[in-house]
């Protein structure tokens, strides 16, 4: 069994993901985490100096190894949806769930950090809704199950899924 958590910048990915792992007894991986344990530099720095597209080709290489793996929860970089590639990984080797958050709760999860290189030049909020009007359809394409985050805490959202994978 195998639980991968996709979704924008801020809806959880990576809170929801631990708490699964830690109450269902299966190991956690997070792409940008490992991508950052790998390479020895921040996901800023490596958009800073290899652009967005040698990002993603790195995020590609984490997610085909990381789909080899059995028993695991993996919390997704919120563009991964973009390969087709990537969508395939996921819908055949797991379940897929989606974290549907409003932008408002983004911007204001993402509002203090400054490792989000896609928010660095312009408004979040602007930001983040023309990534939600680029991505959402990617999202429920390969997911299998959507979660709305709306008004719910990570343990609630983990919850949630906890009972969708015990049935």
């Amino acid at each position: 069994m195998n639980i991968f958590i996709v979704g924008p910048m801020g809806s959880g990915k990576s809170t929801v993901g631990k708490i699964i792992s830690d109450e269902l007894f299966l190991n956690f991986f997070d792409t940008d985490d490992e991508i950052e344990a790998r390479t020895g530099a921040s996901i800023d720095w490596i958009f800073d100096l290899e652009g967005e597209d040698g990002f993603r080709k790195r995020e590609s290489e984490m997610l085909e190894e990381m789909v080899k793996k059995n028993s695991i929860v993996l919390s997704t970089g919120g563009g991964i949806i973009l390969s087709k590639l990537n969508r395939e990984l996921l819908s055949s080797r797991g379940t897929v769930f989606y974290l549907s958050t409003p932008i408002s709760t983004q911007v204001e999860r993402t509002s203090k950090d400054k490792d989000r290189p896609l928010l660095k030049n312009g408004d979040p909020g602007e930001i983040l809704t023309k990534l939600h009007n680029e991505r959402k359809d990617f999202y429920k394409a390969v997911s299998d199950h959507v979660i709305d985050t709306e008004n719910k805490s990570s343990q609630e959202v983990a919850s949630e899924i906890i009972k969708v994978v015990k049935i």
